[in-house]
């Protein structure tokens, strides 16, 4: 009877020695080559996010966040259907381009982009 219980908690031990390395191995290569590579299929799109960061661009007068930085908008109906279901732009280019109005990114009125 002793030694089937030592058996036994020997057999819970491996199991969560080899759950431990599966979690970890995850893990690294989520930090190394990036978790949008490694789970494609959690975001699916930014569209939200791009919205926020436009408008508190204008609303602080943030004329390089809202004209220059480069935005990677993901979404599943992008026009033009990108394979990779992205398309790189500013802030200007999603709130002018009329492809890209749909997605309720404002023109700023206070902050004037040179092209």
């Amino acid at each position: 009877m002793e030694s089937k219980r030592g058996q036994e908690l020997s057999t819970n031990a491996i199991i969560m020695i080899v759950i431990g390395i599966i979690v970890l191995v995850v893990l690294i290569l989520g930090f190394t080559i990036g978790w949008d590579k490694l789970l494609p299929f959690f975001s699916t799109n930014n569209v939200q996010n791009i919205q926020t960061t436009c408008s508190s661009a204008c609303a602080t007068g943030n004329q390089y966040d809202y004209c220059s930085l480069p935005r990677t908008l993901k979404a599943s109906d992008l026009p033009g259907n990108p394979s990779n279901g992205q398309v790189v732009g500013n802030c200007t280019f999603f709130a002018t381009n009329p492809n890209y109005q749909k997605y309720g990114i404002g023109v700023c009125d206070t902050i004037t982009c040179s092209s």
